[in-house]
């Protein structure tokens, strides 16, 4: 038997029915009983019905359906996430890494979670099991605990150069083969903890972040023309950056099939003693490798005589040679005019305090100073020479040790070598097929790869490291490295199909589908909130699939 609603008349109508077969065996229903229209059966009539019904049978009275919820969940993020992820091939690319019977811990998820969950809400290994209980996690195990986490961060360090293979063999794809602008820079990253362990790659150094000494490690980060992150390498806090340039250049070199690579590079990586080396590197199966590099501030006092000869064009770029390489220079009068007069106006300050300094070791002499402490040339001289330094002009202002009384001088040659040179950059290069300005315009894209590590810096938060171990420390700039990845595709599809949005942005809206679950009574109900027209634009933008 079973229960049947009709209708007639525009009434529905509650009927109990049956199933059999007629003489001929075909399968035929008939009404039984006759229960009364639907709409007649509120106020509580239908629940008389249920328990007549009940006690006719010698059954209990069914009990009251209770409901309950579960906390929603952040979901819309992870999954765009999670298909991203999967598009790339990451997770292929991890498991075939990794693949190992005796490991009983899925990898490869735990990896992910700590990938998403630096760029959704980058917190320590403990904030990130915290974080994960606020989303619904695509493929997770039940159970992740800490030791989870840092045993998946081993497995990473245990197998690293087949994990990083294996990634760049889903990168590859993306990468132009004929020509590839390789863009490298390097920054500092501060970690914390005094203690020292074997192999210690925590070591003090310059920091770019704070200007000071700082303990750190050095992040190296490879990119292409496009944005796409290629690799990291991480070095010990006080590695000279030109040494990490060949090492570097060899591993693109040996994960990327690119028959000619353009390498473009800040001041402070430029050794002309290791270009040579650089280029033989690329003359191993007939791969060219060039360069475009800024000569470095130290190195323009054997280009005075060059750049007095210099003839700008109307865009202010010259050309000349320099070690052996086309020498591109460009000029901005207007940046010249501004660090020149910076310059004067900061020494003339100088000057004047100078005079102040004589005027009243004078006074002095003459007896018409005032009572109080008595001045000195000594003291003029430890004065003056520390205020030159501190504004870094001792080059141009000169104290005479050498005389009696208290004096100096400005040295104008000197003064009228650095005002040949403000305004200017010099490059190196020896790609001949580039004019002047593709060079310069090639070498300014630089800039993107800082915009990468502000987004290390700032949405993903690679710093501070509170890890001490050295491979624990690869092992976090590889999931930073990762998240960068993702981030840059996100960026680059979003910028393709012109939709203003940054990845943070489009992270932000997209959690705000949520996965939800409800119990009523021994029934479970899953479900994700409704969409809105903003968040399903950000799916296409982003080439990925909906939700369902």
């Amino acid at each position: 038997m079973f229960i049947r609603v009709t209708e007639s008349g525009g009434r529905r109508y509650l009927q109990i029915a049956e199933s059999f077969r007629n003489e001929a065996g075909k399968p035929r229903s008939r009404v039984i009983a006759n229960l009364g229209r639907i709409d007649g059966m509120e106020d509580g009539h239908l629940d008389a019905l249920i328990r007549g019904l009940s006690k006719v049978a010698g059954r209990d009275e069914p009990a009251a359906l209770t409901i309950t919820h579960d906390p929603a969940q952040s979901f819309g993020d992870v999954f765009a996430l999670h298909e991203l992820w999967k598009e790339l091939g990451f997770d292929r690319a991890l498991g075939r890494a990794l693949r190992s019977g005796k490991r009983k811990l899925d990898v490869e998820a735990l990896v992910r979670a700590m990938v998403f969950n630096r760029l959704c809400d980058p917190t320590s290994k403990l904030g990130c099991l915290r974080w994960l209980e606020t989303v619904a996690m695509p493929a997770m195990p039940e159970t992740v605990t800490h030791q989870h986490l840092l045993r998946a961060m081993d497995a990473l360090m245990d197998h690293a150069e087949r994990v990083e293979m294996e990634l760049a063999k889903q990168i590859r794809p993306l990468v132009d083969r004929d020509l590839a602008l390789v863009f490298y820079d390097l920054t500092t990253v501060r970690i914390h903890g005094e203690g020292e362990v074997g192999e210690d790659i925590r070591a003090f150094g310059m920091n770019k972040e704070t200007g000071g000494i700082a303990r750190q490690f050095v992040l190296g980060v490879v990119q292409t023309a496009e944005g796409l992150p290629l690799l990291h390498t991480v070095h010990p806090g006080n590695v000279a950056e030109t040494k990490t340039l060949q090492s570097m250049l060899q591993t693109v070199l040996q994960r990327f099939p690119i028959q000619r690579v353009i390498l473009v590079a800040d001041r402070g990586l430029l050794s002309l003693d290791n270009i040579g080396e650089l280029t033989a590197l690329a003359d191993q199966g007939e791969r060219r490798l060039q360069f475009i590099l800024a000569v470095p501030a130290r190195r323009y006092s054997e280009l005075v005589e060059t750049f007095r000869d210099l003839a700008f064009d109307d865009e202010g770029l010259a050309e000349a040679t320099f070690a052996g390489h086309r020498l591109i220079v460009a000029h901005d009068p207007f940046r010249a005019t501004e660090q020149s007069d910076r310059r004067r106006t900061r020494i003339a300050e100088l000057e004047a305090l100078a005079e102040k300094m004589v005027s009243k070791l004078d006074a002095q002499d003459e007896g018409t100073t005032a009572k109080g402490r008595r001045a000195s040339d000594r003291g003029a001289f430890s004065r003056f020479t520390r205020a030159v330094a501190e504004a870094e002009l001792t080059r141009f202002l000169k104290a005479d040790f050498t005389a009696d009384r208290f004096s100096w001088s400005v040295d104008e040659e000197a003064l009228a070598e650095a005002e040949l040179f403000d305004g200017k950059l010099a490059l190196i290069t020896n790609a001949a097929d580039l004019t002047p300005a593709e060079t310069l315009a090639r070498y300014k894209a630089l800039a993107d790869i800082e915009r990468g590590f502000r987004v290390l810096k700032s949405d993903i938060e690679i710093a501070p490291v509170h890890h001490r171990l050295p491979d624990r420390i690869r092992a976090h700039a590889l999931i930073c490295f990762l998240a960068l990845v993702l981030y840059r595709v996100m960026r680059m599809r979003l910028k393709a199909k012109g939709n203003a949005a940054s990845p943070r942005t489009a992270l932000d809206l997209l959690a705000r589908i949520q996965r939800h679950r409800a119990r009523v009574g021994e029934r479970t109900i899953d479900g994700i909130s409704t969409t809105t027209p903003e968040q399903l634009e950000l799916f296409d933008a982003l080439n990925l699939p909906k939700p369902a």
